[in-house]
């Protein structure tokens, strides 16, 4: 709809519709006729004698609708339309080119330079009326957008510092996670357990540790909270400190004797304690798989409890292998489940691997996962002078080398290293 003359120009404007318009011609007269109908349509109406003058206008306040002739001594309405489409991208207008030209090619020439709408001179009324109000919708409908786009620019912005500061939050929670494993190798005698924890995101639902309550006596274990990301890793700090190898007296795994030192529970034990655990605790849903062993560094002997967790690998001194364990029921999912215990004698020179299904699930450049006689093949190709560390960071490197470069890590991955060397 045209505008009415008593509408206010500033409501008239921000309506989205057309309010100021710019007439452009070398033409005194032709000036004058057109300026006198937009007026009398109740248009705010500047005029300007060339191309030149018309730019000086519009650099100092962008007009709604331009109506420019094309043929002018010096910048012509070509040349005038592509140079104020170049200066004026924020603020669109809507440009109508006057001429006698109707040549295709000649059209295509002023579409090409910006304008949006052709006139042939001589100007008809009503064919102006309803070229200005086809542009009216058209700039009405682009305002809309811009304005939407705004909108969405200004949000974008808002979850941009929403996200950068959970970003911070989430560098910050893995290093309070990382604190959970203080070192990565220790010795325990001629004995060395090692871990490695990479978790796919910031923070993970992997974790690995190892508490030692006195000579001859260590504890091992490798956990996998179900879920990934904030949730998981909180459960990971919980379990972190019912395992902690810091604070005996809050170790779940340990128990007190005589008022005078600690001792190792025996794994099955371990399990039932923390099922019932996590099963009283009401509103949470999550689980864990585990692999837990206790190790008499004198005979050799370890004992070991498997969740839900993967087999862990023994690999013997003389280059055999075996996997060990029966699988299990994860921790957290059924009350009042008991556990079974295994027992292996190790001679100097085994190593017993645990690891989290973030290795044998990785997923491979074909598409497929590595199970278990992957993992094999990854173990195989480690340099068989390394140990400790050493071992678990080979071990990893010869994974991401397979892995698929597409998906990269989808899991935490994470491993405990037990390298026994007798008494």
């Amino acid at each position: 709809m045209l505008p009415d003359s008593s509408l206010d120009n500033e409501e008239h404007a921000m309506s989205g519709s057309i309010n100021r318009v710019l007439v452009v011609d070398d033409s005194r007269l032709q000036r004058r006729i057109l300026v006198a109908s937009l007026q009398k349509w109740g248009f705010d109406v500047v005029e300007a004698e060339s191309g030149e003058a018309a730019m000086e206008i519009c650099r100092e306040d962008p007009p709604d609708l331009i109506l420019s002739d094309w043929m002018m001594p010096g910048m012509n309405g070509l040349e005038f339309c592509h140079a104020f489409r170049e200066q004026s991208k924020d603020n669109y207008a809507y440009f109508i080119l006057l001429t006698s030209k109707s040549e295709k090619n000649e059209v295509a020439e002023g579409l090409d330079a910006g304008a949006d709408d052709f006139l042939t001179k001589p100007v008809s009324s009503d064919e102006l009326r309803a070229r200005i109000s086809a542009g009216e919708r058209i700039l009405k409908m682009q305002r809309e957008l811009s304005e939407k786009n705004r909108i969405v620019s200004d949000t974008l912005d808002e979850l941009q510092s929403v996200y950068d500061a959970i970003d911070k939050d989430l560098i910050q929670a893995r290093k309070i996670q990382e604190s959970l494993v203080p070192e990565l190798s220790k010795k325990f005698g001629s004995s060395t357990v090692s871990l490695l924890l990479k978790p796919c995101g910031h923070i993970g639902g992997d974790l690995v540790g190892m508490f030692c309550p006195g000579v001859n006596r260590i504890g091992f274990y490798s956990i996998d909270v179900s879920g990934h990301g904030i949730t998981s890793a909180m459960m990971t700090a919980r379990l972190g400190g019912y395992l902690s190898s810091t604070y005996f007296d809050q170790n779940v795994a340990m128990e007190q004797r005589f008022k005078r030192f600690y001792a190792l529970r025996p794994p099955d034990e371990v399990a039932r304690l923390l099922n019932a655990r996590l099963i009283a605790d009401t509103g949470i849903e999550e689980y864990f798989t585990m692999a837990y062993c206790v190790v008499d560094l004198r005979s050799g002997v370890l004992k070991m409890v498997q969740a839900g967790h993967p087999h862990p690998l023994l690999l013997r001194r003389d280059g055999s292998t075996e996997f060990l364990g029966k699988g299990g029921v994860p921790i957290g999912l059924v009350p009042d489940i008991s556990y079974s215990q295994e027992e292996v004698v190790l001679e100097k020179g085994d190593r017993l691997l645990l690891y989290s299904d973030g290795f044998t699930e990785a997923r491979l450049e074909n598409g497929e996962m590595l199970e278990v006689e992957g993992l094999l093949d990854l173990v195989s190709k480690c340099d068989a002078r390394q140990s400790g560390k050493e071992f678990l960071d080979d071990l990893y490197w010869n994974l991401t080398q397979i892995m698929s470069q597409e998906h990269g890590l989808e899991d935490d991955v994470s491993a405990t290293l037990f390298e026994y060397e007798g008494p």
